[in-house]
């Protein structure tokens, strides 16, 4: 009987999660052990739970599965966003679709939608309105629209790049009490002034000179939704005036920020007139939302 070099047609899933976990690492991959269950799970259709059991088990991975795995290990190792080789990003209790052209919703980012559903859910009447200026994926509108389904909720988008992800993802989730708008944020809405009771938004806010050290945002996330001008309020500035004319008396803004950004921003809201200015944390700790009450 002649020996063959072939090679086998397929190999423990534990070896291979290991030998991912160390090549995501030697990468520099902030999270190589998360990184490696999710791509995996993506080319076997299962949970980062069900990778688990399948590792437990002793289960193994094809010739065909393990060269899909290789070609998006390689690309994470370049360091292109995990979410834009499984086109798909976890926010709240949604699934969304992103990639090229639209910002990666980010977990700290569920801290503003949380304080946005929170007030739509406080507001007085049968339907009030939620509005989310500069939309991008929908993260903000749909989580407002799907568990405030007695709310009307509009999302607002002027990125000819992003506007279809948001379309995208409006169409998938479904949300019948959601309208979606292409539109510059500073003067979107016109018939909604005076009648919406939250206005929530995550808008660029990083300084022009201040250079994401992560690639995957350095190289990665439009530039339209990172960069805020000279100091990163440009866009906050304009949102604070719109909010101001959209709001009914009595209505909530809320806007994400970096977390040195507080002070500053209160000034620019405190200047044009808003009350009850607070500065909320996220579970990092950092000051990440600045609310405020028309």
């Amino acid at each position: 009987m002649n020996a063959t070099s072939e090679e086998p047609s397929s190999r423990p899933l534990r070896e291979v999660r290991d030998g991912t976990v160390r090549a995501l690492a030697e990468a520099g991959v902030p999270d190589p052990e998360v990184d490696a269950d999710l791509l995996l799970g993506h080319v076997l259709g299962l949970s980062r739970g069900g990778v688990h059991a399948r590792v437990v088990v002793g289960g193994e991975l094809s010739a065909t599965d393990a060269a899909a795995l290789d070609a998006l290990v390689a690309r994470r190792a370049r360091r292109e966003p995990l979410q834009h080789l499984t086109g798909r990003a976890a926010f709240r209790s949604l699934e969304l679709a992103v990639g090229p052209g639209v910002f990666v919703p980010r977990p700290e980012t569920e801290l503003l939608a949380q304080l946005a559903i929170d007030a739509l859910r406080a507001a007085a009447g049968p339907e009030p309105i939620g509005v989310d200026l500069g939309s991008g994926s929908g993260a903000i509108a749909l989580s407002m629209a799907t568990e405030v389904p007695h709310a009307r909720v509009w999302a607002v988008e002027n990125s000819p790049e992003a506007f279809p992800w948001t379309r995208r993802n409006v169409d998938e989730v479904g949300a019948p009490n959601l309208e979606l708008v292409f539109g510059d944020l500073a003067e979107a809405l016109g018939d909604l002034e005076g009648r919406v009771s939250v206005v929530a938004s995550n808008p660029p806010y990083i300084p022009d000179d201040a250079i994401p050290r992560d690639p995957e945002v350095r190289l990665h996330d439009p530039e339209h939704a990172l960069y805020g001008g000279p100091d990163g309020l440009d866009v906050v500035r304009i949102l604070s005036r719109r909010a101001l004319e959209l709001l009914h008396p009595g209505g909530a803004l809320m806007v994400e920020h970096g977390e040195a950004q507080s002070e500053a921003i209160a000034a620019v809201l405190s200047a044009d007139g808003w009350h009850a200015i607070a500065h909320h944390r996220d579970l990092t700790g950092r000051d990440r939302v600045t609310t405020a009450r028309r």
